[in-house]
């Protein structure tokens, strides 16, 4: 088998017209601001990508019933019987505000050595135009779909999804039956192989807060009055032990065990390990577990409890000699299948209470419950077989990613078989200064989708 190298693919991205026309279309897509955490631009974004589906021939539906719109778009096959394939995408992306650094504006897309630069390219805008691309592709260069294609599209991907579960509801029999649906993204691994996965980790954030006193005291009491700030360590303390298992009561207890094809994917294609976070993170503490198999089942298989920020007291320059009468922590909990943020929450409000930490007001920001895949429905065994033409290193293929993303509402919602595979880099730097993919990686990702589609015919 031979493979394209990167400056082939480069030249062939180049000389490609549908592909520089709808690279021209994800400048525009890059240059339109959509976020939600800001509700900027998601109305305009959401129409312009109706327009540009719609020119093409798909049918369009925009429903703007809530915050941010959502978008679907069919490309019929004419074949009887034909399946159907569903990229779940979204459009709305993180800020770039002022507290990253950014070579170039990062709404306006450039090209430097090889790389795209914008807020979007990778984390999700771009893998809607290269997989648009690689549609128009197909059709042009052999004509009739032989598989019915839907772009589903929300934009509240990077806010837990707002909303997605009641459009799910209103549009679940116009998106079934699907024989597969194609995840919003994904990357190569450091080891140049591309990682297809099967699932994420779910996630419940929580602010765990506590008011001491009316006033901050003079730290003079020290010897007789507890401080906001000590209580609420202790509490947090109390929660987890040194080695990082969670001491809260009924968590473990419910953990969906993996099974032996999920461990033996692990086995086989993760390349995480402690040595590589070390040199990656400039790491100073301890690891929390060196050996490998059990590094592996923690990092993939189980949940674990993190705090995300810590806020008590004076801050400022010098002294102030006080005990502080608050102290707030936002912390977080990523989840596993067995596990939802409701039951989650509820097992820590029981543990404080029984650890004497009653005092601690525990506030629910966000959740999102866990799936994950053991990657053997028929489906995804093809698209397995047919990325495999064309990555070298080969491909890595994991029933799960330790990130998160809505894919247990949608599982929910659809039952659809769902494989996580995209255009990023090991370095792509998503939500990030700097996010950029590969112009070889994104022509390749074009390339490995039309095919897709052709193993339909």
């Amino acid at each position: 088998m031979t493979f394209s190298k990167e400056q082939e693919q480069i030249d062939k991205f180049r000389n490609d017209e549908i592909a520089q026309h709808y690279f021209e279309v994800l400048r525009t897509l890059i240059s339109k601001k959509s976020i939600f955490a800001q509700n900027i631009g998601l109305a305009d974004v959401a129409g312009y990508l109706g327009e540009i589906f719609a020119n093409v021939g798909a049918e369009v539906t925009i429903d703007e019933t809530y915050t941010a719109p959502f978008v679907i778009a069919k490309f019929k096959s004419p074949r009887e019987n034909a399946k159907t394939i569903i990229f779940y995408q979204h459009y709305d992306t993180v800020p770039a505000d002022n507290d990253q650094p950014w070579t170039d504006d990062p709404f306006k897309l450039t090209v430097r050595k090889g790389y795209m630069y914008g807020r979007g390219v990778d984390d999700d805008k771009g893998h809607i135009t290269a997989r648009l691309t690689a549609v128009r592709k197909y059709v042009r260069e052999v004509g009739e779909l032989p598989v019915n294609i839907i772009f589903m599209m929300e934009g509240a991907e990077e806010s837990a999804s707002t909303d997605l579960d009641k459009y799910l509801e209103k549009y679940r029999e116009d998106l079934l039956p699907a024989d597969l649906l194609v995840w919003e993204q994904g990357n190569k691994n450091t080891e140049d192989q591309l990682e297809i996965t099967g699932g994420n980790k779910g996630i419940i954030t929580f602010d765990l807060s506590v008011e001491s006193a009316e006033v901050d005291i003079h730290s003079k009491y020290g010897a007789v009055i507890e401080s906001a700030s000590w209580y609420l360590l202790n509490a947090i303390s109390s929660m987890r032990d040194g080695s990082g298992r969670i001491l809260i009561d009924g968590i473990y207890d419910q953990v969906q065990e993996p099974n032996e094809r999920e461990l033996d994917l692990v086995e086989r294609y993760a390349i995480e390990n402690t040595d590589d976070l070390r040199r990656l993170y400039g790491l100073k503490l301890p690891v929390l577990t060196k050996d490998r198999r059990d590094f592996l089942k923690r990092y993939f298989f189980e949940p674990a409890l993190s705090i995300e920020g810590l806020s008590t007291g004076y801050e400022g320059q010098g002294v102030k000699t006080i005990l502080p009468a608050q102290a707030i922590a936002k912390m977080e909990m990523r989840l596993v299948p067995g596990l939802t943020p409701a039951y989650v929450l509820e097992k820590i409000k029981e543990h404080l209470k029984k650890a004497g930490f009653d005092r601690i007001k525990v506030t629910y920001t966000l959740g999102e419950e866990s799936y994950r895949s053991d990657m053997s429905a028929p489906a995804i065994l093809n698209l397995i077989q047919q990325a495999e033409k064309f990555y070298e290193k080969g491909i890595s293929v994991l029933p799960t990613s330790a990130g998160t993303g809505p894919m247990h509402m949608i599982y929910e919602a659809l039952g659809v078989p769902m494989a996580a595979f995209g255009l990023g880099n090991p370095n792509s730097r998503d939500h990030g200064g700097d996010e950029n993919v590969s112009l070889a990686d994104y022509y390749t990702h074009i390339e490995l989708i039309k095919e897709l589609i052709a193993s339909y015919e």
